[in-house]
């Protein structure tokens, strides 16, 4: 006895919006040879099944016929005879494998629906919790954002303190150094004034030199006046009175008096000249120093509050350098931070991003393999309707019996 089915089947799926895939099956199961008083009997058998895939979202329909032939012994008809029960045997056997390639395929093509419908569910999972991060991620970031805002604000405004601070400094600086210019001059004149001074006082000593060498050379010639007068009067007194018709002599007591005269009111006038023009350049001086003390002083005072000012402005400059010191190292650290997040969901959308595009590779690997089994089953219902005709071509065959049951590949 021998068996023969073969049977179409179409699937569907939710995930594919193509043509669903139609699959034909048939087989040729067992044969065999009866007693002496056995008889040889043949029948086919149509049947049709449909059904919900147990993957869900798709579903699968189908028409099936079975062939079975008995023969009484002795009496093998052409189909069992020969060459025939070989290709017979060469067809059964190529239809088995067939099918066991096709029921290989559908549970893979069942384990990647589950795959992608899983994939799908953890990844809209992850997007909700996504979303619900994003949230909470936002409100920090605009709480940051906020921040480094305020900060940026403040680091303008301290920026703006700093360069009004240094405008000052350097107008303060200009002001100094106007005034240290100034206290230069001041001093400059000073000291050509106590060189004045210094040559003034030589003058005087060497005046006053000069009056007490010309006070001593006044009374030496008193005193050789003195003699002179002595001695003459002794001589006058002691000789005897001739006179002589002469010319008048000169009365040397009028010319030294005359000349004292002169000499002393020339001193005089020299000493009274000297200690007027004295007077005159001490009051100067006087006068000079005394503003210029008052201008020190002034100069003074400005510069002790120059420096407190310029003190002052360092601290506050050294302050805001620390201050923007610290707010660059904030603002490094939460760049850091957010390139280091933005990098792990870069690298979790590469990995997802892999993993589809792998998803994709098998799946195209196993529309491949679909193809491949289309091409074979195109080649085998060629050879079933080859066959067919064979078995209608036979004669005094006679169909008996009935198959009951579903296809040979199950549900």
């Amino acid at each position: 006895m021998s068996y023969f089915g073969c049977g179409s089947r179409q699937t569907s799926s939710s995930r594919n919006s193509g043509t669903p895939l139609k699959l034909s099956s048939c087989g040729i199961y067992g044969s065999g040879r009866g007693s002496s008083t056995g008889s040889f009997s043949s029948g086919v058998v149509w049947g049709s099944r449909s059904g919900w895939s147990k993957n869900g979202g798709g579903g699968s329909t189908g028409s099936c016929f079975y062939i079975y032939n008995s023969s009484p012994a002795g009496g093998d008809i052409g189909l069992l005879a020969g060459g025939d029960k070989e290709t017979m045997q060469n067809l059964n056997d190529r239809l088995a494998s067939y099918l066991a390639k096709v029921h290989a395929l559908e549970e893979a093509n069942g384990d990647l629906e589950q795959k992608i419908r899983n994939w799908y569910q953890k990844s809209a999972t992850h997007k909700n919790e996504g979303l619900h991060n994003d949230s909470k991620y936002n409100s920090s970031i605009d709480d940051l954002r906020n921040k480094i805002i305020a900060a940026s604000i403040r680091n303008a405004s301290m920026i703006l303190q700093i360069d009004n601070a240094r405008l000052a400094a350097d107008d303060f600086r200009m002001k100094f150094e106007n005034e240290l210019f100034l206290h230069q001059n001041v001093e400059a004149d000073i000291n050509g004034l106590k060189k004045v001074l210094d040559e003034l006082s030589m003058s005087k000593s060497d005046l006053e030199i000069q009056i007490e060498s010309l006070i001593e050379e006044l009374a030496f010639l008193k005193r050789n006046h003195e003699e002179e007068m002595k001695n003459w009067q002794g001589t006058v007194a002691g000789d005897i009175n001739v006179e002589i018709n002469a010319a008048p002599g000169v009365d040397l007591t009028a010319i030294l008096n005359k000349m004292r005269t002169e000499y002393e009111a020339l001193a005089e006038q020299n000493r009274k000249d000297a200690e007027t023009w004295f007077n005159e350049k001490s009051k100067e001086l006087n006068m000079t120093i005394n503003v210029s003390a008052k201008e020190t002083t002034t100069n003074k005072k400005e510069i002790a509050d120059l420096r407190h000012t310029l003190q002052s402005l360092e601290i506050d400059l050294k302050t805001q350098l620390s201050l923007r010191q610290s707010l660059e190292s904030t603002l490094a650290e939460t760049e850091g931070q957010y390139c280091a997040q933005l990098l792990q969901i870069q690298g979790t959308i590469s990995n997802v991003e892999n993993q589809v595009q792998q998803i994709r590779e098998d799946m195209e690997c196993q529309n491949a393999d679909y193809r491949c089994l289309l091409d074979i089953k195109i080649g085998l219902e060629n050879e079933i309707e080859t066959y067919r005709h064979l078995i209608d071509g036979e004669q005094g065959c006679q169909t008996q019996g009935s198959w009951a049951g579903s296809g040979p590949w199950g549900a």
